[in-house]
């Protein structure tokens, strides 16, 4: 059983790592502002903002990993960067290691790229998509004591494409990963299965890679 503390545990990618971690019987500390309006039976939720990390008192201590699923919206619009510093600093020589939700636009579309981000990318999404290549490049950047990983979900995923857990997903590496009809598509719930395999095996170190169907 791994200790395992996601922050952002409450929003759509949090709550179903959240939830898949504690029915695989790790022990699941969700970090959001609010309170969770469905909590997951068995996860312990610690209310407070990442912005004030001190006050969130030793939440990170015995962690196995720390999953960074915060998304740059309200009053962590131009704030995600700072904290994802802030916590990489914090873990850095530590034997925790620091998983990091990132969004599709930053994937490569092909070896070699361009990165979705590059082709036609829907304005209302890029500065999101942004915030997600600048922590990527961040972390890369990192000492070499931080274990860390990044995830890239598939091009269609979010509350408006739920979908059902299947348990099933392909690793695409670096490049976005479509199926035979050329549709990048997973659900949330595979999603956190991806994520939370990867802290139960550790396939990837100091890298980033894609998950889709």
């Amino acid at each position: 059983m791994a200790r395992i503390v996601v922050l952002g545990g409450t929003g759509y990618a949090g709550r179903h790592i959240v939830a898949e971690a504690v029915s695989r019987g790790h022990q699941v500390v969700a970090v959001s502002r609010s309170a969770p309006a469905d909590p997951v039976d068995g996860a312990e939720y610690v209310q407070g903002s990442v912005l004030d990390i001190p006050a969130l008192g030793g939440v990170f201590e015995g962690a196995d990993a720390v999953v960074s699923a915060l998304s740059p919206r309200g009053d962590m619009e131009n704030a995600v960067l700072g904290v994802l510093a802030d916590v990489a600093e914090r873990l850095t020589g530590t034997s925790t290691r620091l998983g990091v939700v990132g969004g599709a636009g930053g994937s490569l579309v092909a070896p070699g790229g361009p990165r979705l981000f590059d082709l036609d990318f829907p304005e209302e999404y890029k500065h999101e998509a942004q915030v997600g290549i600048d922590s990527l490049a961040l972390l890369e950047k990192t000492d070499a004591a931080l274990d860390w990983f990044f995830v890239h979900p598939a091009e269609v995923f979010g509350p408006w494409a739920e979908g059902e857990r299947t348990g099933h997903y392909r690793d695409g590496g670096d490049v976005l990963v479509r199926d035979a009809d050329g549709k990048s598509y997973i659900s949330g719930a595979d999603f956190a299965v991806a994520v939370v395999d990867e802290i139960e095996q550790g396939r990837h170190h100091r890298e980033r890679f894609t998950v889709g169907y």
